[in-house]
């Protein structure tokens, strides 16, 4: 049992997985709020959703980069594997998965033109016919907002380790 307690005070005493999963969790509430006040519909999937206003997949790695810059320094190790693993999802976020959403919506729109007066073309089992998701990718705003979002938490998150302990969260 002592070991279980000693894993979790690790786990919740690591400021820099905190930090991503704090920026990962804010940005999908942000989402659902958006939701809510757009479309007047409160909608829970959309805390595991991808895509959307503000990029999660930025904000989680953008508060691991900075606090792996808070706690190490600019030229530590956690700092420069945190940063390249940054640019990858923040590339695909803009460019690969936005492709893909836009390929799905296309898709999407030569399946329903084919079969627009056959009430029975989706094969349950393979699952054709059914529409592909087409909110995959990020807009440059929302991965810029996301970005921005994981800075602030981050920082945040520093500030008020460091009001409850007297000091930076360094590890």
């Amino acid at each position: 049992m002592e070991n279980v307690l000693n894993g979790l005070k690790a786990f919740t005493g690591n400021y820099m997985l905190i930090s991503g999963i704090f920026g990962w969790f804010i940005a999908q509430v942000i989402k659902i709020i958006i939701n809510l006040c757009v479309f007047k519909k409160f909608d829970i999937k959309l805390m595991f959703a991808n895509g959307g206003m503000p990029s999660s997949h930025s904000a989680t790695v953008v508060a691991l980069s900075t606090a792996a810059a808070i706690s190490y320094g600019l030229g530590s190790a956690q700092f420069a594997i945190s940063a390249i693993l940054s640019v990858i999802v923040i590339n695909d976020a803009l460019g690969v998965r936005q492709q893909a959403g836009k390929q799905a919506k296309v898709i999407n729109l030569m399946v329903g033109k084919i079969f627009k007066n056959d009430e029975a073309h989706g094969d349950s089992e393979s699952g054709v016919g059914e529409k592909l998701k087409e909110l995959v990718g990020h807009t440059p705003i929302q991965v810029v907002l996301g970005a921005l979002l994981g800075l602030t938490v981050a920082i945040v998150y520093a500030l008020i380790v460091k009001g409850v302990t007297g000091s930076l969260p360094i590890m």
